[in-house]
């Protein structure tokens, strides 16, 4: 009966949650959120630099003001009469960045690189911490006493004489073979 009572309430919280964690403009709007985000239209054409697609769908300033128009209406004219600047400037109402800005490299790596130290560090930490307070100390078979007095005893058994550890030892001069 418990476990029915702890599994509703817990069916309960978890849609609380998801509700509280899913934003929609209405609600946000009647809590007293003015800020609602816009949802863009994918079915419109979109602007977006990128090397691959030279020509975007739309210019990048689709809303022309009185000087931009003016421009415009010069571009039609013979370019050799427009100045470097306002060949740039008709540039840019086309293009948000050129080929060189797009090509220019980010410093994103540092980040990637930052990060990866700090994880490396982390997990550096969790081993040197693991190997002196949760791994056991190393059983006393692993030292190199106890490694020799081992194989001194498997040579004085003659264990395995025909193919094995003492075929190899000479038993006359007691070195290897």
């Amino acid at each position: 009966m418990l476990h029915l009572t702890t599994g509703r309430v817990g069916c309960l919280l978890s849609k609380q949650a998801v509700v509280a964690l899913t934003g929609s403009g209405a609600r946000m709007s009647s809590h007293g959120h003015h800020e609602v985000s816009d949802s863009v239209d994918m079915s419109q054409p979109m602007y977006w630099d990128r090397l691959d697609t030279p020509l975007p769908d739309r210019p990048w300033k689709d809303v022309l003001d009185s000087t931009d128009k003016s421009l415009k209406q010069k571009e039609k004219g013979p370019w050799t009469a427009l100045s470097k600047e306002e060949k740039i400037a008709l540039y840019r109402l086309k293009f948000n960045l050129t080929y060189p800005e797009m090509k220019r490299p980010s410093h994103e790596w540092k980040t990637v690189i930052g990060g990866m130290f700090i994880v490396f560090g982390i997990t550096g930490l969790v081993v040197f911490w693991q190997c002196h307070y949760v791994y056991p100390p190393q059983p006393p078979t692993f030292d190199e006493e106890w490694q020799a007095k081992q194989l001194q005893r498997m040579l004085d058994m003659r264990t395995n004489p025909i193919e094995g550890l003492s075929s190899q030892w000479d038993y006359k001069n007691k070195q290897w073979k």
